[in-house]
């Protein structure tokens, strides 16, 4: 384990109670109309207080009107989503395979670094190892049909990881699966544990094993889907979305056509199992993207959903939104349920329901069959 020195230890602590006149300022993005320019350490102090927002520095210094600093975002495109589901013996025998051993297994290995912050050694050492298992995974495939890119954010070690599945008649429909793979421990970033089981360790996991279950079916089967499906797992979230923010900014000046982009971001803690559900987001989301997963869900789930909202710029959904693409987001509960040990040291496996967070890998893996086919968008 490497211990901070006894000076960078005093010079981050100075820096989060006084700041200096040197720190780098930040340009966020707060509500769809206004923007904050903080430094570092009062950008901590926002994400302690719960404030939610886009961290758009890097855009702004690319270009005063690039797309994701517009406060006039983009307007989202209506796509057609099915109104029923096509494709039920497909799911059903997917995810009667979900196997979640291997989940608690990964997810432990997930956790057992000592923080996931995306400006840490760790950090960078868990993505390493995340893209291990992904390759592990999809490399029985063709190289031609799936493809493992690492996203490079330059400004910070910490990759994102893009796994492209190529649609076989539609590829210019892209489907993206979304999970961010860093944590944080908000009192001390740099120096304190930050184990991120369910934040975001749950729905980090929930998608490794909704890949693994894809590209098992398709080595089985040879049947690609017409649509291309991505799982993105983000860097950096948990510092304003920047890393989503810049795939999906990326993506936009690259005239892509995302056509859904469902988040998984905490899919493991459950407050009573009495009243078990998941939370579907209804703010700031996409209306007939959403109305089209409550159909996944009451198909497909053993347990009900409740309709719930978590504020602006609350996950990586939000990035793709912003950039003029469809979003979701279904989290574990509704929202005032929703874990209370995020963010903290007490952020552990054995808060964690496994067969929760299958219950989330149902949802991914009928998202996307049902739309990997669909020829509708």
């Amino acid at each position: 384990m490497r211990i901070p020195t006894v000076l960078s230890w005093l010079t981050y602590t100075f820096s989060l109670t006084q700041g200096f006149p040197f720190e780098e300022k930040r340009i966020l993005q707060v509500s769809d109309s206004k923007l904050l320019t903080v430094t570092e350490s009062q950008k901590l102090s926002l994400l302690k207080r719960g404030v939610r927002f886009f961290d758009v520095t890097k855009q702004q210094q690319i270009s005063n009107t690039y797309i994701s600093h517009r406060l006039d975002d983009p307007v989202v495109p209506e796509y057609k989503f099915p109104l029923t589901i096509s494709h039920s013996e497909e799911v059903k025998s997917l995810t009667s395979e979900i196997d979640m051993k291997y989940m608690y297994e990964k997810l432990a290995d997930f956790t057992s670094f000592y923080t996931r912050y995306y400006k840490s050694e760790y950090g960078l050492q868990a993505a390493e190892w995340l893209s291990s298992q992904i390759h592990e995974i999809v490399d029985v495939l063709p190289k031609d049909l799936v493809t493992v890119e690492h996203f490079d954010h330059h400004d910070w070690q910490q990759f994102s990881i893009l796994v492209k599945f190529k649609g076989t008649t539609s590829p210019e429909n892209i489907i993206v699966i979304g999970s961010h793979l860093d944590s944080i421990n908000l009192l001390f970033p740099n120096w304190l544990p930050a184990p991120g089981a369910d934040d975001n360790g749950s729905g980090t996991i929930t998608n490794l094993e909704a890949l693994r279950l894809l590209s098992e079916h398709i080595s089985k089967t040879g049947n690609a889907l017409n649509n291309t499906i991505e799982f993105h797992f983000y860097s950096a979230e948990e510092a304003g979305l920047l890393g989503s923010l810049d795939v999906f900014s990326s993506y936009a000046a690259l005239n892509k056509k995302v056509v859904t982009m469902l988040q998984q971001d905490m899919t493991g803690f459950v407050s009573d199992k009495s009243k078990e559900h998941v939370g579907v987001i209804v703010d700031y989301t996409d209306v007939g993207l959403t109305t089209f997963i409550k159909t996944v869900i009451d198909n497909y789930l053993s347990i009900p959903y409740i309709e719930t909202e978590c504020g602006y710029a609350c996950s990586d959904h939000g990035s793709a939104t912003k950039n003029g693409y469809p979003g979701a987001f279904v989290i574990e509960s509704e929202f005032k349920l929703t874990n209370k040990y995020i963010h903290s040291t007490m952020d552990t496996i054995d808060k964690i329901s496994i067969s929760h967070m299958a219950e989330h890998t149902k949802i991914v893996l009928g998202t996307v069959l049902e739309l990997g086919q669909w020829d509708g968008f």
